[in-house]
């Protein structure tokens, strides 16, 4: 069992940068690939990014690519989603998600999901 603990969503303005984290604890989080969907108002969950347990791969939606990184610490079971030029679009909430299998072309479904933390952005 892996639990996730978001945080550092909040509202800013369009244009700034925000940090999330996500604390995991319960299985061995060095081994696990991690990452995280979104949902905005009103429509599905998506994909975001991942990160193999290396942090030697990542991915990324199209939507957020060269704004976000993604990064992990595997000494402090914490994955990060730096995000850069922030767009009103970008307005959602942020899930962490583990054991998210992913390749270069492809995702499935993750197996672990923690509770989300909002972020708003304003025009």
């Amino acid at each position: 069992q892996v639990q996730l603990v978001e945080s550092g969503g909040g509202v800013v303005q369009a244009g700034v940068s925000l940090r999330l984290s996500c604390a995991a604890s319960g299985r061995t989080f060095s081994s696990s690939v991690m990452g995280w969907f979104r949902q905005a108002p009103g429509k599905e969950r998506e994909f975001v990014a991942a990160i193999s347990w290396s942090g030697g791969m990542t991915k990324y939606a199209d939507s957020v690519k060269g704004r976000f990184t993604i990064s992990r610490d595997n000494a402090k079971n914490t994955v990060y989603l730096e995000m850069n030029s922030l767009k009103p679009e970008d307005t959602a909430v942020y899930y962490c998600v583990a054991e998210l299998p992913f390749t270069s072309t492809w995702y499935g479904s993750p197996r672990y999901w923690g509770q989300g933390t909002q972020v708003t952005v304003s025009s």
